[in-house]
């Protein structure tokens, strides 16, 4: 679908714009509740050991 900016109306372009920014504030906040989760930081710092000690899968293995 080749639209251009011209064939838009003005409330398309808003719209647009409007979803737009909202999933992109969307993505941050849930990156940053994700950051700030000792959970989540938690099985980071576990998977770096897992790897650093040999302990994984290959994707080609695990399917």
């Amino acid at each position: 679908m080749d639209t251009k900016i011209s064939d838009l109306t003005v409330n398309e372009l808003k719209e647009l714009i409007a979803s737009t920014v909202q999933e992109t504030i969307e993505d941050y906040l849930e990156d940053l509740k994700a950051l700030t989760s000792k959970d989540y930081i938690s099985s980071i710092h576990e998977a770096r050991q897992d790897y650093k000690s040999g302990d994984y899968k290959d994707l080609n293995e695990a399917f």
